[in-house]
């Protein structure tokens, strides 16, 4: 399959003033694509650390851009794991013994050699980095076929985000069958005799489908909700969590985004324990599985579940509404959206994160009209690139909701940034800290494992903006070296502040980093 070549392009007057002695400018006039076109030489992306449970299925693709072919090793890779050297995928079951297995990994071609430290942590704790992946609501609604599902995973390796470290595929609503309906392919029965849940006939094996997402590497998610019917009226878990649990296990799918919907006319009230019940109960069953299932709460902030979703088995959840129908003024949505979930830093962390919903950007649907053919979003090329770099920075899971088969340089570009990448997956796990706020700008910085701090100068205004960084506001102080993570460039040295002049709706986006 041919890989879409991301061209990156320097404009010198630009390019000096990015150096000036004591700011920085951002925004009119840079070049369109920002992030530079990877290197031929191999490098490793994606977290280095990962979780798993005893004696599970194990699977992971070492992410790894350069010219291929690449030839991958593992030194140290438990004895229960074995690398298919070519592919760079790591499979088998986890070590029976909890610890941790700190490994390295190595990617050679025949421009250069690359290694990267990788710890398999193995215990209780799943999802020790935000997830990433893809997610196909906001482009087929309750409309998703096998065929669509796995276009999507094909996509995945052939744009080469999969090097970047995507990894999910997940079906969302759609695809089991709907009471009432008299359509051959969704009508009843919606189980078999012994209860299991029967899929639509847009999807023939379940099984099938997901072993073709695993050949390649990748995991599949699928979508359910604790009451009778889904979102889209299809059949759901309610009074069958068990059953659910083990046939989504048996089907071979490694995350389950369980959304309330319907649940709302089972709950008694909106007291704490009847907004947790419906979560405790699937959690507890997915966790009695023998593979790793990671749980997506989808529950839209209610009861501030931020406070107690990973209490109840969450490993992330969402603390809004959908994104796709947030409204906004001079702002697109996103913001709303973002500006409701950055202060929530303290709930954040290996194990369970805060999710503002998916990465809609590309070819989209609208989701105030299901029914209408995927577009072009209609954020400016700015606005895309602080979208991004708000959901790094807060540490987001990263899924992209937009069309898979209709992926441009652009959206690439965006997607596509390892040191973004980087600072979204760091092993620390901390969300960023809102420093300040206002109706002109938002500043946040995110400590890192490495004693450096990222830091991203969002404009909110509707013109060009001077936006500054007090070091001392994020504990250092000093010179320090400002690099510019878009473009992978450093800045040169700043003492004490750094002042970047940002445009309308854009972003800087910075690595704070002691020489």
């Amino acid at each position: 399959m041919v890989r879409l070549v991301i061209r990156f392009v320097l404009v010198s007057s630009v390019v000096m003033a990015l150096w000036l002695p004591s700011s920085a400018f951002f925004g009119e006039g840079l070049p369109e694509l920002r992030t530079p076109q990877a290197p031929a030489v191999p490098r490793i992306n994606g977290p280095k650390i990962y979780g798993a449970r005893p004696g599970h299925p194990f699977l992971y693709r070492i992410p790894c851009t350069g010219e291929r072919p690449i030839r991958f090793s593992v030194e140290g890779l438990p004895a229960s794991l074995t690398l298919d050297e070519a592919k760079g995928i790591i499979s088998g079951n986890a070590p029976a013994a909890a610890g941790d297995y700190p490994v390295t990994l190595k990617a050679v071609n025949g421009r250069g050699t690359a290694t990267r430290d990788f710890k398999i942590v193995v215990g209780d704790t799943l999802s020790l980095t935000p997830q990433m992946g893809w997610n196909g609501w906001y482009t087929l609604y309750e409309r998703p076929t096998d065929t669509d599902i796995r276009s999507a995973a094909d996509a995945m390796l052939a744009s080469g985000m999969a090097d970047y470290g995507y990894q999910f595929v997940d079906i969302d609503d759609g695809w089991a069958r709907k009471p009432g309906s008299s359509d051959a392919v969704l009508g009843e029965p919606m189980r078999n005799p012994d209860g299991t849940i029967r899929p639509n006939g847009r999807f023939p094996d379940m099984s099938s489908l997901t072993a073709y997402i695993h050949s390649l590497g990748l995991k599949a998610g699928v979508y359910s909700g604790p009451g009778p019917k889904t979102c889209a009226g299809l059949e759901a878990s309610y009074e069958h969590e068990a059953s659910d649990a083990h046939q989504y296990s048996v089907w071979g799918f490694d995350l389950l985004k369980y959304d309330w919907c319907s649940y709302t006319k089972v709950a008694k009230d909106k007291s704490l324990p009847e907004l947790q019940k419906p979560y405790i109960k699937m959690s507890a069953e997915l966790a009695k599985q023998d593979r790793d299932i990671v749980l997506n709460m989808c529950q839209y902030g209610m009861g501030d579940v931020w406070k107690w979703g990973r209490q109840v088995g969450g490993m992330s959840w969402r603390t809004t509404d959908d994104l796709g129908v947030a409204k906004g003024s001079t702002l697109p949505g996103f913001y709303t959206v973002g500006f409701a979930n950055a202060p929530l830093d303290a709930y954040a962390g290996p194990g369970g994160w805060n999710d503002p919903d998916y990465i809609l950007i590309g070819t989209v649907g609208d989701a105030h009209h299901s029914n209408l053919a995927a577009k072009p979003t209609p954020l400016k090329p700015v606005e895309q690139y602080s979208y991004m770099s708000m959901w790094s920075l807060m540490a987001s899971p990263l899924f992209f909701s937009g069309d898979m088969t209709k992926l441009d340089s652009f959206t690439l570009n965006v997607l596509c940034n390892a040191e973004v990448i980087d600072i979204d997956q760091d092993t620390l796990g901390k969300q960023a800290k809102l420093v300040r706020k206002n109706k002109q700008e938002m500043v946040l910085a995110k400590p890192l494992e490495d004693g450096s701090v990222a830091v991203g100068l969002f404009n909110l205004s509707e013109g060009p903006l001077s936006i500054s960084i007090d070091f001392k506001d994020v504990a250092k102080s000093g010179k320090l070296t400002v690099r510019d993570v878009w473009r992978q460039k450093d800045l040169g040295s700043f003492s004490d502040s750094f002042k970047a002049q940002v445009a309308a709706h854009d972003v800087a986006f910075v690595r704070l980093i002691k020489p």
